[in-house]
């Protein structure tokens, strides 16, 4: 339900159609190249405003603190950006799995600063909350910015693109990636030469960090097996989760339903704006 004081938005998928590692800052963080594309499927994020200044977040996540949880970071970084005192409790219906490297706390993080920049009217542009949504996580501009885009420095350097509407299979193996490990290890690709967009269309199978998370990672390997009995087969972003192209839903979802019972997963259209801002749009 939405009205003045509550709002419900989807908080979307994204793929990196491929992911290129070109080089490590002295910070530690990499410079890199890919595309992102933004999915029409995502979790559902209740926000309900407060006037007394406290977050809530429910259900909790295992493991993660309510501070360090990314949904109350970018709450809180919103209110001492702009000296808010308002609040809110803030739901969530999650779907999309942690370290898939589909986005979802990005996503998340992204779409609990579109949803109370508008209920506590804080009147902050797209650009100012992408430079905030920048503080918290390379992927979170790209949900920010709420389009499709080819991808450079750390993820925040964006260049919207038009993609084709294509059907995603996505498949979830049952294992957790770490980000920052897979970035800090002695074995990635961190010197790919650095291509112009022209270049895009031949790059796209192509993701740095694939042979590494698959040696390490028998399910990710099991996934990319079987989906390639399908299709052309990638991981996104750091994994795990893997996808395929397909020029229908129907096609799509009739490859998900023949998947083992330990290869858990969706479908979902490929978009060019998002399915959040479109329904902020709507408001």
């Amino acid at each position: 339900m939405n009205d003045a004081t509550s709002l419900t938005l989807t908080s979307p998928a994204k793929l990196n159609l491929f992911l290129h590692i070109t080089g490590q800052r002295e910070d530690g963080y990499h410079n890199l190249q890919t595309l992102f594309q933004l999915l029409d499927f995502g979790d559902d994020i209740h926000f309900t405003r407060r006037t007394d200044g406290e977050l809530t977040l429910s259900p909790t996540m295992p493991g993660v603190p309510h501070e360090d949880n990314l949904i109350t970071r970018a709450a809180r970084l919103l209110q001492q950006t702009t000296n808010s005192t308002l609040g809110a409790d803030i739901r969530i219906d999650k779907r999309l799995p942690m370290g898939g490297g589909i986005g979802g706390g990005s996503s998340n993080a992204a779409t609990t600063l579109l949803a109370l920049n508008h209920l506590w009217d804080t009147q902050l542009s797209i650009e100012q909350l992408t430079l905030l949504g920048a503080q918290l996580g390379a992927d979170v501009p790209v949900f920010v910015a709420g389009n499709s885009a080819f991808a450079e420095g750390v993820g925040e350097q964006l260049q919207p693109m038009t993609l084709p509407e294509q059907w995603f299979v996505v498949l979830a193996p049952n294992c957790h990636v770490s980000t920052a490990k897979i970035f800090c290890h002695k074995d990635l690709t961190r010197d790919t030469p650095i291509i112009k967009v022209a270049a895009i269309p031949e790059q796209l199978k192509h993701n740095d960090c694939q042979p590494l998370v698959r040696a390490i990672f028998p399910e990710v390997d099991e996934a990319l097996n079987w989906l390639s009995q399908h299709g052309v087969a990638r991981m996104t972003g750091t994994g795990a989760c893997v996808f395929s192209a397909f020029d229908s839903e129907a096609k799509a979802k009739a490859i998900l339903e023949l998947a083992p019972d330990n290869l858990k997963g969706f479908t979902a259209l490929g978009v060019n704006r998002s399915i959040c801002h479109r329904q902020l749009s709507n408001q």
